[in-house]
């Protein structure tokens, strides 16, 4: 589908609107009083649609004041973002761009997310680990204070070595499944050899017991999946420091397309996928590619300013201005 209309009609408020009524939250506002119209107090998306031969509707209900509420298929949800575990969406916007940008943070957190919507037996391993590692470094502060002694470390210390192993272990099974596509879809959108590489060991109980001293005198714990990396990289060329903005870019538009296949090669249903402003820095050439790349997957939704942007004929067109959605 191509949604077009000039800037500032609306195009990415609707993609928001399309990604908070499949997963429950927006991928760009911080609250929901960002997404409440001016002058209102409440706001509402309400999507029906099919995932594979089963038939949804989804309800969220938004408030500047009180909390989110969502409903799938009439039941309420306890947590709107319970949608995300029914219903698959995946989302490319500028400032993604960060993934490969940014620091190691970023890339982590990625990936993570594509290990739960991946590996949903695995999704709650991240957080896990995130809560052992809470619990080990406040309890090494304990100890640095003279208010516990080392025993109390023990069992923190192995719940991280088994959790992080865990996670080390998941983050891999992740990047095998999405490197394949991943190479494929970048090359055909002309950044050649792309890979992706973990970048970190699993930490065992011996690892964390020779550092101790150090972790002690830092208050921290300074090894484990909390502190690895994901290589991003072009013909041996680590686009974080060496690739264009371009580059950057395709390499996180590959990214979103190779997730998309390894969901619907995993889970037989093709996830909802939403491209917002992504032909704008894209040559013809590159354009046609994403075309070809798009035609074979399930349903995806591209925004741009200009319908002959997208050099393939579209299965849907739709106009946006200001305050109105119509057919092309």
């Amino acid at each position: 589908m191509l949604v077009s209309g000039p800037n500032g009609a609306g195009k990415t408020n609707l993609l928001e609107a399309l990604h908070v009524g499949t997963q429950g939250f927006s991928p760009r506002a911080r609250s929901d009083a960002q997404m409440v119209r001016f002058g209102a107090e409440r706001g509402r998306v309400t999507i029906s649609g099919r995932r594979l031969a089963t038939a949804f509707a989804t309800d969220v209900v938004l408030s500047k004041t009180g909390s989110r509420r969502a409903s799938l298929n009439g039941s309420s949800l306890r947590t709107p973002e319970q949608l995300r575990n029914e219903l698959q969406t995946l989302v490319f916007t500028p400032d993604r761009l960060a993934v490969v940008k940014g620091g190691p943070g970023t890339r982590r957190a990625y990936v993570d997310r594509s290990l739960g919507r991946l590996f949903p037996s695995r999704a709650q391993i991240p957080v896990e680990y995130a809560a052992a590692i809470g619990q080990r470094n406040a309890a090494l502060r304990r100890v640095q204070g003279g208010v516990s002694s080392h025993d109390a470390l023990v069992p923190w210390t192995e719940s991280v070595a088994e959790l992080g192993a865990a996670l080390v272990e998941a983050r891999l099974a992740t990047l095998a499944l999405l490197e394949p596509a991943f190479a494929e879809c970048a090359g055909r959108l002309g950044l050649a050899e792309a890979t992706l590489a973990y970048e970190g060991d699993p930490p065992t109980a011996g690892d964390l017991e020779r550092r101790l001293a150090q972790d002690l005198e830092r208050g921290t714990t300074g090894a484990g999946p909390h502190l690895h990396d994901v290589q991003i990289e072009a013909a041996g060329r680590e686009l974080r420091g060496y690739g264009s903005q371009g580059e950057q870019r395709i390499a996180v538009l590959a990214l979103v397309l190779a997730e998309a296949q390894a969901l619907a090669e995993r889970h037989g249903a093709a996830p909802l996928v939403l491209l917002d402003d992504v032909l704008s820095e894209l040559d013809e050439h590159r354009r046609r590619a994403l075309g070809e790349l798009l035609d074979a997957r399930g349903q995806t939704v591209v925004t741009t300013t200009s319908p002959a942007a997208l050099p393939v004929a579209p299965a849907q067109s739709l106009t946006v201005r200001p305050g109105e959605v119509r057919p092309a």
